[in-house]
């Protein structure tokens, strides 16, 4: 064979190679074959860990790729810190918490309070959807109480259909594969109430998720906004140990609330048996996954892989 057929031959094999490498318009290394890379933003350091901290320590023991945004960088959430510095601390907070789950933080220059639903900043959350290369996307659902929240699910809404088109953003690789998109759970009623279409137990982890949460000292001791000093150092463990209880008691009160669910994924007798969970809804706007591809985006339901 001559060189310039074995040329030929060679970017034949490399043409072959990357049209499979390539097929969902994403670099996908052969040994991240069969894994999901899922994102989920949070208004502020701590929201995203709150709504699905569990969940997130679950892929991730898995073998996921979970990166954790925080959309805000919590520079006003403190009664006392001036804002450089809290932004700091929570920035440091919210990596060392992400230690704890197995996963990544990133927290954006953007200023507590501050958030709105602008060109700029949907181009942004676009960047970080493409850049995540996504296969699952969780946002607040954009009737939440607090504006950062709501405009945190305007703009992850307003990406949904963005991240695929090619000449938005077109100095960032646009997916050719819409992801899953997911709103964590809320109260709120009106316009419309949570749906619970996906819970997961999360007793196996729910004691890391906690840990990870109670190094937010800034928040969940020192209560935030509206918190006080500690009076002592036995105040402090007392507000700490409050914090864990607290943490444990709304996630079973979520597997209480969404028990049915829970037997409807899980089968009678393993779903009864769950203490702790967290919920998500399917947001119409992304892709819509089957009750199978929900098995396979949730690996650790009973029939997941």
């Amino acid at each position: 064979m001559g060189a310039r057929m074995k040329w030929l031959v060679a970017l034949t094999g490399l043409g072959l190679f990357l049209g499979v490498v390539f097929s969902r318009g994403e670099l996908v290394w052969a040994a991240e074959e069969g894994k999901l890379r899922i994102v989920v933003f949070g208004a502020h350091p701590d929201d995203a860990e709150i709504r699905a901290g569990g969940t997130a320590a679950l892929w991730a023991s898995r073998g996921h790729q979970v990166q954790l945004v925080s959309v805000t960088n919590g520079d006003i959430g403190h009664y006392a810190m001036e804002r450089p510095a809290l932004a700091m601390r929570r920035l440091a907070e919210a990596q060392a918490a992400s230690k704890i789950l197995g996963v990544t933080s990133r927290v954006l220059d953007i200023h507590d309070g501050e958030l709105e639903p602008t060109l700029a900043n949907r181009r942004t959350i676009t960047r970080v959807i493409r850049e995540w290369k996504a296969d699952i996307v969780i946002a607040h659902r954009p009737n939440d109480y607090h504006p950062d929240h709501r405009y945190v699910g305007v703009l992850v809404q307003d990406s949904a259909y963005m991240v695929t088109v090619p000449k938005f953003c077109p100095e960032t690789p646009h997916l050719r594969n819409n992801p899953v998109f997911l709103y964590s759970e809320d109260g709120f009623e009106r316009p419309n109430p949570f749906r619970a279409d996906i819970v997961v137990a999360i007793d196996e982890v729910i004691d890391k998720k906690v840990e990870a949460l109670m190094t937010m000292e800034s928040q969940f001791v020192e209560g935030g906004a509206n918190g006080s000093e500690p009076k002592d150092a036995a105040d402090r463990e007392a507000r700490r140990q409050r914090g864990f209880a607290g943490f444990k008691a709304r996630a079973a009160a979520t597997a209480d609330r969404h028990r049915k669910k829970l037997l409807e994924l899980y089968g009678l007798e393993a779903g009864a048996k769950v203490r702790y969970a967290e919920a998500f809804e399917i947001c119409e706007y992304g892709r819509r996954p089957s009750a199978e591809e929900i098995r396979r985006l949730f690996p650790f339901f009973p029939d997941g892989k």
